[in-house]
């Protein structure tokens, strides 16, 4: 499974991105986990503790926002007002996300690969289901077997 749409319904950042960009990030995730299928319990256990460090698309969003804000209110004080422009278009942005789950700049942080707090939520479940840590997959064979069954029943988060 490679289409994470009805595991991430609901998601306004997935809804107001290009359906390319969304198959990339699910092709992504479907790759890792896969890729992760033959691997140690260990080596899976510090993946799902590099995604639970994982900046989501929102911390970005506000991370740069801030950074924006700080810069343009420090140039429009040190040099020229006109730079009190750039805090105020940057308002703007996270209120048009605010209301509409979109603004120019998720548009470049998407095609950038920076995902959604339930794209990664999805992955760090599907590696979960992998590593063992649901009953309902200790039975399967193969770690392969047991990647495909993760991502698929990965849709009952």
């Amino acid at each position: 499974m490679s289409n994470f749409s009805e595991l991430v319904r609901g998601d306004r950042v997935r809804a107001n991105t290009p359906p390319e960009i969304n198959q990339a990030i699910d092709t992504e995730i479907a790759a890792t986990v896969r890729f992760y299928a033959g691997k140690t319990y260990y080596e899976i256990g510090k993946r799902i503790e590099e995604l639970n460090m994982e900046w989501d698309i929102e911390r970005h969003l506000e991370a740069n926002a801030a950074i924006f804000s700080f810069v343009g209110a420090i140039l429009g004080l040190k040099w020229h007002r006109d730079w009190f422009i750039l805090p105020i278009i940057v308002a703007i942005f996270l209120f048009q996300h605010a209301v509409q789950g979109w603004c120019p700049p998720l548009s470049v942080f998407r095609r950038l690969g920076i995902r959604t707090r339930r794209e990664i939520e999805v992955e760090k479940y599907a590696l979960k289901a992998l590593r063992g840590d649901f009953d309902i997959f200790s039975d399967q064979d193969s770690n392969i077997n047991r990647a495909r069954e993760a991502v698929s029943q990965s849709g009952n988060i």
